[in-house]
């Protein structure tokens, strides 16, 4: 054998051959004999027929017996016939000259070479040129199907585009000649199309036949690859992942449907279609954003959840724009049709708040999938009309659910995302959201993105409102499989939807479906489209809705008749008559009915204007201290960073002492809820660490590589899990997701935390439509705490406001009002807002207000600006005494001072709030002021604090009144406090400014014109 593998491993020198020749004829020989011996180990070949081969007789034995097979598969012995036929063996090439034609074999290099039946042999044996270019180009063209077949997918239902992709210089849409996949590829001719060929491992089209003839493997190719279906899946970088999508699309017969899922589709395509012409029958003047065009997403999205269903997820979270919310909701989660009805009734909400538009409303459904005869929970989250700023929160939520479920792979809960072309490839939040996928803190183990793909953004067409070839070209960043179907084959859509399901349950990422459809009316129900797409519109008008095709193919196909069609359609109607009868019984509109995630029980047998103090014992406090500034248990194995351990020591000598600073406050409020069984979950970018390197919840082993170990969850052996993780450099999507983890469940305490305060900047949307305001909207409460590190330290502007002025702005209590002075006045200041916005100025403050959020009867967001120098200020310290049981969080920390003992001799009362205190406090110490000059620090700004305001003022009645900021006067609190001094005291004694004047930026980019504005601002506030 020995000697046999060296004949077969003779080539001929590099300089008789090119490069790739000689580099392909290596590989064979040395394939070769690797399957020789293999094949002689297991007697593939009979002793007689192998003999002159393994006794070196004849070198090309085996080539003679191959071309013979190639010729009559007859004429060699069984064994050899078995071992041909199974690819076990390569031809190696011939070294005759390469003609002009030839595919230089360097590009195929790694590629398997299967058998090409009908190519003629040369003298001796040796195969053609021909042959090995025709073997090559096989496998060439396969290739070409599966990663450009999709360029000549019929996906487009209109036929304008013309797959809308690869644009041509002067920006037509037009395919470029040397894109186009065609018989002609490879210059095979028409006598080449009856000669068979053995099919590569590398496709599946083929099912249990290995051979096929060339005009039917095409045939194949361009039924998998180039009908109704384009799939763009050649670019993820997993061979098994790529196998498995081949198999579903490429396998014969893989798209049959049984009558009764036929049956099903036509159903199901009838319920969408008449809940839209009900509504524009007995709603024509209204806007409703209606599915006309894609009517076949219902049935879609009810493929996808039965498949998911059968699959095991037993909940379902769902988020989209307007178009076609309606029709989910009653069709897809089957939300009682008189409660949607009643939302055009035009009624008064019976609920607290202001509402919503029915088209942005979200829901919470329980029922049973009859498909599967399972339950399934559905809820789709509320959403405004900035089209993608629901994402994130629909995978927060997700998050959230499995979190809570013990869900840790997502065969549980899993999210569909719906989007429209424009805004999926428009809105940079579709990317933020997507790259967050597979980050370990933040996948949801697979989203199914449904695309309702019209062709158009309001009135502006692809060429103008995208550079990528697709609307969903996005998706390719996280290797996300993408399937282009024509949303007028109801079959081919729900096939995708089948495949979509079953690669998330499978893979456990995400999957994007683009129905390629239209838009049969214009922007809402009243626009007209023509003024923008004349010849479009012309194309629509004429274009048959996808009911009356699916429908007329079934009647053909006998599998239906046209009276039950009609009778299908009129039992619908019948049921829509009737939920609108029963709609118009109501009088006001219920939102509480319209919540995407019930707390069930939270709110029951609680006194909604009563919170329990926020202190806890001292052994509590000393227990967290010192584990939080121990290292691991197995300290002599783990090696902490030298600096990290003079940060422990400085910890525990603050436990020793009975004092803490901001982060040790933190962590204790952390480490008390997590001991009460409240999960903690703290994310943004670098909050592990801290951005200002004051944190350090997770401690990193220094010589061994993802070795960590975090305090805060080893504090008791039955506390709830704390989950702290650096987010990617995103505030869009984080914020989002944060947002929606925090509606999931109240018993949690949720942070985000901007790495500088303006950084939420670019989360404005997620402010503004959805903390500030969600429970107005939707009824929809949250108890998110959102961390602004804020603070005028000559850093520059982006590094120095949070934007207070922006939350106090957005502060919905009225200034004019003093609410009537009770023991409950705190608390239903609080009840009443639509969030709280604090600027605490001790650790011990900070603690309070953390565990107040869970406290509190009810949820409200959080906005807390916190520090960046007083993190390790000398004054800014707080004792436990301060911390412990009945102390509680204080609106306002009065003056402390001797000025506070002989109060009516006060000259000034300074107010302020935040890190300028200890800039106040050093001038009043230093030009020994501390009789003449009170200061007041208001720690709760909004809701603002009548009561306590109206008692410091009462207190200090000589006093000249004053607010001081470090804000410039049009930025701060000034503009928010002002009125609201105005209504405590009466206008009866003024109070005057004190501060940097208005400016346009933030911040002075100088550190010395910030020296000289914080020496005006304080001169200003010590001068009497």
């Amino acid at each position: 054998m020995h000697r046999a593998r060296t004949v077969l491993s003779v080539i001929a020198p590099a300089g008789q051959q090119n490069f790739g020749s000689f580099l392909l004829r290596n590989q064979v020989s040395s394939k070769l004999n690797n399957e020789l011996a293999a094949a002689s180990s297991v007697k593939l070949y009979n002793s007689a027929a192998a003999e002159p081969f393994l006794n070196g007789s004849s070198s090309n034995y085996i080539d003679d017996m191959y071309n013979a097979w190639l010729r009559d598969p007859a004429s060699v012995h069984a064994s050899w016939d078995a071992y041909f036929r199974n690819n076990s063996y390569s031809a190696p090439p011939s070294l005759a000259p390469i003609p002009k034609h030839h595919v230089p074999a360097s590009q195929y290099i790694g590629t398997s070479l299967p058998a090409i039946g009908g190519g003629a042999a040369l003298a001796g044996g040796r195969i053609d040129d021909k042959l090995i270019d025709d073997h090559l180009a096989v496998q060439a063209i396969i290739r070409s199907y599966q990663s450009r077949g999709h360029l000549m997918a019929d996906v487009d239902p209109l036929g304008i585009l013309n797959a809308e992709v690869v644009r041509s210089p002067d920006q037509s849409n037009t395919l470029r000649a040397n894109e186009r996949v065609t018989r002609s590829y490879m210059n095979f001719e028409e006598q080449d199309m009856e000669r068979t060929f053995k099919l590569p491992s590398t496709t599946f089209i083929g099912g249990k036949e290995k051979f096929l003839p060339l005009r039917e493997i095409l045939n194949r190719l361009e039924n998998a690859y180039c009908n109704k279906i384009g799939v763009e899946f050649m670019f993820i970088n997993s061979l098994e992942q790529c196998n498995w999508i081949r198999e579903k699309f490429e396998t014969p017969n893989v798209r049959n449907y049984s009558n009764d899922e036929k049956r099903l589709i036509l159903a199901r395509l009838t319920r969408a279609t008449g809940f839209e012409a009900f509504l524009a029958k007995k709603f024509s003047s209204e806007k409703r954003f209606g599915l006309e065009g894609c009517e076949i997403m219902i049935p879609a999205m009810k493929e996808v959840i039965d498949v998911s269903t059968r699959l095991g997820v037993e909940s379902i979270i769902m988020g989209m724009p307007h178009r076609g919310r309606l029709n989910v909701l009653a069709n897809v989660c089957r939300k009682p049709l008189p409660q949607i009805f009643t939302q055009f009734a035009g009624l008064e909400a019976a609920d607290d708040g202001s509402g919503d538009v029915k088209y942005h409303l979200g829901t919470y459904i329980e029922r049973l999938n009859r498909v599967t005869n399972k339950n399934i929970r559905l809820a789709v989250v509320a959403n405004p009309s900035h089209l993608e700023a629901v994402d994130p929160i629909v995978q927060g939520k997700t998050r959230a659910e499995q979190f809570y479920r013990g869900d840790g792979e997502g065969k549980k809960v899993m999210s569909i995302l719906l989007h429209g072309d424009a805004a999926f490839c428009g809105q940079g939040v579709v990317f933020e959201t997507m790259h967050l996928s597979d980050l370990p803190d933040y996948t949801t183990h697979g989203t199914i993105h449904i695309v309702v793909n019209n062709q158009i953004g309001f009135t502006t067409d692809p060429r103008h409102s995208r550079s990528s070839p697709y609307c969903t070209d996005v998706a390719r960043v996280v290797n996300a499989p993408i399937f282009h179907v024509n949303s007028d084959d109801p079959e081919s859509v729900m096939h995708v939807c089948r495949v979509a399901a079953e690669w998330r349950a499978t893979f456990h990422k995400d999957v994007i479906i683009d129905i390629v459809s239209y838009r049969r009316n214009g922007h809402n129900e009243i626009d007209e489209p023509m003024f923008t797409q004349p010849l479009m519109y012309k194309k629509i008008r004429g274009t048959k809705p996808v009911i009356d095709i699916y429908a007329n193919q079934l009647i053909t196909e006998g599998v239906v008749t046209a009276e039950e069609v009609k009778s299908v359609k009129d039992k619908y109607e019948k049921i829509c008559d009737e939920a609108l009868e029963q709609s118009k019984v109501e009088t006001h509109i219920k939102y509480k009915d319209w919540l995407d995630s019930p707390w069930s029980g939270f709110f029951e047998g609680k006194d909604p204007l009563r919170t329990p103090p926020t202190g806890v014992f001292e052994e509590t406090l000393v227990h967290i201290g010192n584990r939080f500034s121990s290292p691991p248990p197995n300290a002599a194995e783990f090696v902490i960073h030298k600096g990290l351990m003079r940060v422990m020591a400085a910890r525990k000598e603050m436990v020793d002492n009975r004092t803490v600073d901001w982060a040790l406050a933190e962590a204790m409020a952390f480490g008390s809820l997590l001991k009460e069984g409240i999960h903690v979950r703290l994310s943004g970018q670098d909050v592990e660490r801290g951005t200002f390197s004051h944190r350090h919840h997770v401690l990193h082993h220094q010589t061994v590589d993802k070795a960590t170990y975090r305090p805060l969850s080893h504090l008791y052996p039955d506390q709830a899990p704390y989950t702290v993780c650096n987010s990617s450099l995103s505030e869009f999507g984080v914020l989002g997701f944060e947002l929606g983890y925090s509606m999931t469940n109240p018993n949690a305490l949720v942070l985000w935390e901007a790495q500088f305060g303006d950084f939420n900047n670019t989360a404005q949307c997620i402010i503004d439509q959805f903390v500030s305001s969600g429970q107005a909207k939707w009824v929809r409460q949250s108890g998110l705490v959102m961390l602004q590190p804020h603070g005028m330290e000559g850093m520059g502007p982006e590094h120095s406001s949070a934007r207070l002025e922006r939350f106090l702005q957005m502060s919905s209590d009225d200034p004019d009002y003093f609410p009537p002075e009770s023991d409950e006045f705190a608390i239903r200041q609080l009840h009443d807002i639509n969030w709280i916005v604090a600027n605490c100025s001790t650790p011990a403050n900070y603690f309070h207000i953390l565990r107040r959020q869970i406290a509190l009867p009810f949820r409200k967001p959080l906005i807390i600006m916190t520090p960046k120098s007083l993190l390790r200020h000398p004054e800014c310290k707080s004792s436990f005494d301060e911390m412990l049981e009945q102390t509680e969080f204080q609106r306002i920390i009065p003056d402390a001072s001797p000025a506070s003992e002989n109060p009516s001799g006060v000259k000034k009362l300074i107010f302020c709030t935040g890190r300028v205190y200890y800039d106040i406090l050093k001038q009043r110490r230093e030009r020994k002021l501390e009789s003449d000059i009170a200061i007041s620090r208001v720690e709760q700004i909004s809701p603002f604090p009548y009561d306590l305001i109206k008692q410091e003022c009462a207190k200090y009645p000589n006093a000249e009144l004053v607010w001081a900021q470090e804000e410039a006067k049009n930025q701060g609190s000034w503009n928010y406090v002002s009125p609201r001094f105005d209504t405590c005291l009466n206008s009866s004694r003024d109070v005057s400014y004190v501060g940097r004047p208005c400016a346009a930026s933030t911040a002075t980019g100088s550190k010395a014109q910030h020296n000289k504005e914080l020496n005006n601002l304080l001169n200003d506030a010590m001068a009497l």
